[in-house]
């Protein structure tokens, strides 16, 4: 009897060794710790614009796909000014397309005003000559020969007259007849009234210059009025560049007008509040009938694929561990296991990233180990199954 209980102590003594040896071994090359978690992105959702909350779409713990409404913001106030940036881009259409057409009739108009101007003056130049010539003919043959033709009837008129005092004495002694005596009368008479007529012709001839004088003044003064005419249209040519401006001025109107109808547009798309990215609400801050500010948070979204893990290693485990080593997890809410690989080592412990670091520099410092966070990627998982972030895991990683 007590031999076969040696032999049995003895049996089970050398399994124990075997599991012993199989456990030491099998633990030889990994690395394990319970510090883990799931984890993966959180994507808040807040509002872009000012508003009056209309309708909430959603509720907590809600599975949403990509772009389902999740909040709807009362439009009408965005509505309205969309409409008025449509108004006024067809009114910079508008005024575009008038400033467009006024620049050929505004060159044209030019143009023919610069045409007109300069056959007004060359017109003008002419009637000048004209008149210059008028009164260098006044000057130089009618009124030369209306002087000397006064001067030679009032010779006439002095001899007519000398005459007829001579012949009166010899009337009254009747030495020549009474007939003789009046012609002498008759061409003293005749000889005065040429003579008048001569003077009169030489006032004539005075006036016509001086009229001749007062018409160069006109063609001079009609002259240089249309000399300024013509500098006017010229300077009127500038209006062409000016309404060129114009135009491109009312171009880029349209332009600005356009941006400011996107503008409008997006505001107004900002009121329909929707889901980024699939995921799950969580976290849901917003009701019917609250008013938003830009920038406020409304809820969370958990996007449930694409987590990863985040395991936190002692230092003194990191020595052999890279990225792209097999890794096993275990998920305690499910009690299997999956697998994945190292994807990253964090650049510095848990507690030098934490919101207060401790500081070392102190006379009563301690030494403790610290943990390093390795982020570990998933394989795919088996259908139907979720890991939502911030689960507990226990990770393995295979370093050999």
């Amino acid at each position: 009897m007590n031999r076969n209980w040696k032999i049995i102590a003895a049996s089970a003594a050398v399994v124990a060794i075997a599991l012993g040896s199989m456990a030491f071994l099998s633990l030889q090359g990994r690395e394990t710790t319970d510090n883990a978690q799931v984890d993966g992105n959180l994507v808040p959702v807040a509002s872009k614009v000012y508003g009056n909350v209309a309708r909430v779409a959603v509720n907590d713990n809600q599975a949403v796909q990509p772009g389902d409404v999740l909040v709807e913001i009362d439009a009408r106030d965005y509505e309205v000014k969309v409409q008025q940036a449509r108004a006024a881009l067809a009114l910079a259409e508008s005024q575009s397309a008038a400033a467009a057409v006024s620049v050929p009739l505004t060159a044209e108009t030019t143009s023919s005003n610069t045409a007109g101007a300069q056959a007004q003056l060359q017109t003008a130049e002419a009637e000048l000559l004209r008149a210059q010539v008028n009164l260098e003919q006044s000057a130089g043959s009618e009124l030369a020969y209306a002087k000397a033709n006064v001067a030679a009837m009032k010779a006439n008129n002095e001899k007519a007259q000398a005459d007829l005092e001579r012949m009166g004495p010899l009337a009254e002694k009747q030495e020549i007849s009474r007939q003789q005596y009046d012609a002498y009368v008759a061409a003293a008479r005749v000889a005065e009234s040429q003579w008048q007529a001569a003077k009169e012709k030489l006032d004539s001839a005075g006036k016509d210059t001086e009229n001749k004088r007062a018409a160069i003044m006109a063609a001079r003064a009609r002259v240089d009025q249309s000399k300024a005419a013509v500098s006017q249209a010229r300077a009127g040519q500038k209006q062409v560049s000016v309404r060129s401006a114009e135009a491109q001025s009312a171009l880029a109107s349209i332009e600005q007008a356009k941006a400011n109808l996107a503008y409008a547009e997006l505001q107004l798309s900002y009121t329909q509040i929707k889901a980024p990215v699939a995921g799950v609400v969580t976290r849901k801050s917003v009701e019917q009938g609250q008013i938003l500010q830009p920038g406020q948070g409304l809820l969370m979204l958990i996007p449930l694929q694409g987590t990863w893990v985040t395991a936190n290693f002692k230092e003194t485990q990191l020595r052999d561990v890279r990225p792209g080593q097999k890794a096993e997890i275990e998920v305690d809410m499910l009690g299997r296991k999956v697998t994945g690989r190292v994807d990253s080592v964090a650049g510095a412990t848990g507690a030098r990233m934490s919101l207060l670091p401790p500081e070392n520099a102190t006379g009563n410092f301690v030494k403790v180990v610290q943990r390093v966070p390795v982020k570990i990627v998933l394989d795919k998982l088996p259908e139907g199954m979720l890991l939502r972030p911030g689960l507990n895991v226990e990770a393995t990683i295979v370093t050999k």
